[in-house]
């Protein structure tokens, strides 16, 4: 090869790189000239989106306050002096007034049904009373008594409390008051227990009693009592749970530590007397300060 080819050779091969150099160049000013354009095409476009949201932020709290909503002050996104120019919501709340209701309606239906939504207080829970009115404490009379046949600890009686039929009811009592002082014997009578059977038999009432461990009386309502009356108690309304006592809810338990015999031999509920309407109190014999059950 000639040495005037191999000095052509080297000529092109340099301005190839020198071409070469020159192209990258241009391509890298274009490329960085095109993404700088993007860039702010995106920043333009982002900003024109903030004044949109913004403006329709401004025309929301309009409609809304001439519609009687009120309003909660929140910090306020950084606007051109010209945007806030534009809206002054201040000056056109009364521009807006006759024209907000149908707006709201054609524009915004469902909002507006949002809206409206907490305006309708949600029910208060009702919160359930447990006193002595939720028990049907009655005036009874037993009419027939015998020892429960397989537990000399029992008596098996038949008390008339007003009803078509007499009720079964098995009382502890064998221990504290003889067969004879049962008999006939006017008595107050819980009915709204739950049935429960007592050694094979089931009892539909309980005797209220004046109780110790060592001495139980039964309570005697007013001498002039008939089977049937009602025991009610001052200051709490009578409104007995029927047919009977839910056991799960523990009613009687709960109301049971305040039912007590007071200083005059009165039956009580939280220091209230229980007594027979136009009759009078219930009372013990002699047993004083101690409690019913």
């Amino acid at each position: 090869m000639s040495s005037g080819a191999l000095d052509r050779i080297i000529a092109n091969n340099k301005v190839a790189e020198e071409t070469l150099a020159a192209l990258k160049r241009e391509f890298s000013m274009c490329k960085d000239e095109l993404v700088n354009r993007k860039i702010e095409e995106i920043q333009k476009e982002n900003e024109d989106l903030r004044k949109q949201v913004e403006i329709a932020k401004q025309q929301l709290i309009q409609l809304e306050t001439a519609n009687g909503k009120k309003q909660i002050p929140l910090p306020q996104s950084k606007l051109s002096a010209e945007t806030v120019k534009e809206e002054k919501p201040i000056e056109q709340v009364t521009q807006v007034k006759e024209e907000g209701k149908q707006q709201v309606k054609k524009e915004k239906p469902e909002k507006q049904k949002k809206e409206k939504a907490p305006a309708t207080a949600a029910p208060a829970q009702t919160v359930e009373i447990i006193d002595v009115g939720r028990l049907d404490m009655r005036v009874g009379k037993i009419i027939e008594v015998q020892k429960h046949p397989d537990a000399d600890s029992l008596y098996l009686e038949k008390i008339d409390v007003g009803e078509e039929n007499p009720r079964t009811v098995v009382s502890g009592l064998v221990k504290f008051i003889p067969i004879e002082q049962m008999q006939n014997r006017m008595v107050i009578a819980l009915c709204n227990l739950k049935p429960a059977k007592m050694r094979g038999v089931t009892s539909e009432a309980m005797v209220m009693c004046a109780s110790t461990p060592e001495k139980v009386e039964i309570m005697d309502p007013p001498s002039n009592s008939i089977p049937g009356d009602l025991v009610s108690c001052e200051g709490f309304t009578r409104n007995p749970d029927q047919p009977f006592m839910n056991p799960k809810k523990k009613i009687f338990e709960t109301v049971a530590p305040d039912l007590k015999v007071n200083e005059d031999l009165i039956g009580t509920y939280k220091g209230a007397q229980l007594f027979v309407e136009g009759k009078g109190p219930i009372k013990s014999q002699t047993l004083k300060n101690v409690i019913i059950k």
